[in-house]
């Protein structure tokens, strides 16, 4: 990419920089018997490259394989059921649905307007509160906790919001506790008060904005058929500076209808926003909102040039953040993590208004996945089974995939209504997952050689 050739290797983790001879070498590796013959494969290809180049090459990579820096063997797969064992019960985080309902109906909501195809209902203080006593009860040893307030739209209830805040900051010297809170919002009811609360209170804040005005208002409209590009903008603007730029993300959809969504991209930079991520739609396959076969090279093609883009503006000194491409390649994810994913189902669980447990907000509302409440637990086992049993691992279509380790077999609630199966694999969303990563490791590397050059 980039004219970099780059080689991952999937088990070390091992990254590697080289030029066209080992880029070749590499793959002809393990389908060449012996190294003599490899060598005059090389040569018979380059043969502009002297013999002794040619061997120096093949010693590095000898080298590199002796220190399983390059074909490593997999030596994780008899950990994965050990790991996620050892945290057994052990909660760290919640999605607390403060409200079931919303003041914007934008059809390609997958929770159905925010009502998660049920009634509407507001999450009151008291179940609010119970389910933080179930987080901080079924936390184990673990002392950070992350609780995002989601919809819906939550702000609908930021007299809950506060209230709820309050009481977790509360308990968390005496439950030697910290809470993280997240705020995700459509910004109709962003207001000076609020912006100070989040300021203060919300260690991250999602703000829904989908790009272009057109884009943005063909979907994201009030309950009057209006758009609502115009009302939040300044409103996010404002939140934003008050933050500092920092702490937050632009939260965009992509869809059918803007598969070119570096466009939107482009639009929020205009804007001053530098934070951002732009999301796959998710939604029923029939649906005119959903993506096609057809959008499918358009979508791999704005990866790529989004990262030039960012190329582009860190040369200029004009970096911004897109969540995807947020990879650290010398200090990443813990082995734990790579295996076993976000813990949906087990670490990490949805709360509606009436205190029901969900794997993630993507499954509330549909009977067969409700885990119990936050007074008793978790007492559906059999539904919370598939999700305790699900790793990278789990996943059969995952084993011959270079970016196994990076996904860590992708998300449990795609894989199932794709598929079935919180163990399938939504195919579309691999496809879009390898070109991230793909763009996001040449955009580490192409940055790092940038910096080498000043």
């Amino acid at each position: 990419m980039g004219g970099v050739g780059i080689v991952v290797d999937t088990f070390s983790g091992s990254v590697h920089v080289v030029d066209d001879v080992a880029y070749r070498a590499i793959a002809l590796w393990q389908e060449t018997p012996d190294r003599a013959t490899l060598r005059n494969v090389l040569l018979s290809e380059f043969p502009a490259e002297e013999t002794s180049d040619i061997d120096e090459c093949l010693d590095q990579l000898e080298a590199l394989a002796e220190a399983k820096q390059l074909f490593a063997p997999d030596v994780f797969a008899p950990l994965a059921a050990q790991l996620k064992d050892k945290n057994k019960g052990v909660v760290k985080a919640l999605c607390l649905h403060i409200a079931h309902s919303c003041n914007l109906a934008c059809s390609y909501c997958f929770a159905g307007q925010g009502k998660y195809h049920g009634e509407s209902a507001i999450m009151t203080y008291e179940v609010g509160k119970q389910a933080l006593d179930f987080l901080i009860a079924n936390s184990g040893t673990r002392t950070n906790l992350e609780v995002d307030f989601f919809g819906g739209e939550p702000t609908l209830a930021m007299d809950v919001v506060r209230q709820l805040v309050s009481y977790a900051r509360s308990r968390e010297a005496e439950a030697h506790k910290r809470f993280r809170f997240t705020l995700t919002t459509n910004g109709l009811l962003i207001d000076d008060d609020l912006i100070d609360f989040a300021n203060r209170e919300m260690s991250n804040v999602v703000l829904s904005l989908d790009g272009r005005k057109e884009v943005h208002d063909r979907y994201r409209i009030d309950h009057a058929g209006r758009g609502s590009w115009d009302r939040v903008v300044p409103k996010f603007q404002r939140l934003v500076a008050a933050r500092g730029n920092r702490n937050y993300y632009m939260r965009g959809t992509f869809t059918h209808a803007n598969p070119d969504f570096l466009e939107d991209i482009k639009c929020m930079l205009d804007l001053g926003f530098t934070e951002l991520s732009m999301e796959p739609v998710v939604c029923d396959p029939a649906s005119p909102s959903a993506l096609t076969e057809e959008d499918l090279p358009i979508v791999l093609r704005q990866y790529e040039e989004l990262a030039e883009l960012m190329l582009a503006r860190y040369r200029e000194g004009r970096p911004f953040t897109f969540y995807h491409y947020m990879l650290d390649l010398t200090d990443g994810p813990c082995v734990y993590k790579r295996i076993s994913g976000c813990g949906s189902g087990t670490e990490y669980m949805a709360v509606t208004p009436t205190g029901d447990l969900y794997p993630c907000h993507q499954f509330v509302g549909e009977a067969q996945f409700r885990l119990g409440d936050v007074w008793a637990g978790v007492t559906n086992l059999e539904a919370q089974r598939p999700f305790a049993d699900c790793n990278v691992y789990a996943h059969p279509e995952c084993r011959h995939c270079w970016a196994q380790l990076y996904c860590s077999g992708g998300c449990a609630a795609n894989a199932y209504h794709a598929t079935g199966a919180v163990t399938g694999v939504y195919e579309y969303g691999c496809k879009l997952f390898r070109k991230r990563m793909e763009c996001a490791i040449y955009l580490q590397i192409a940055m790092q050689l940038m910096d080498e050059d000043k």
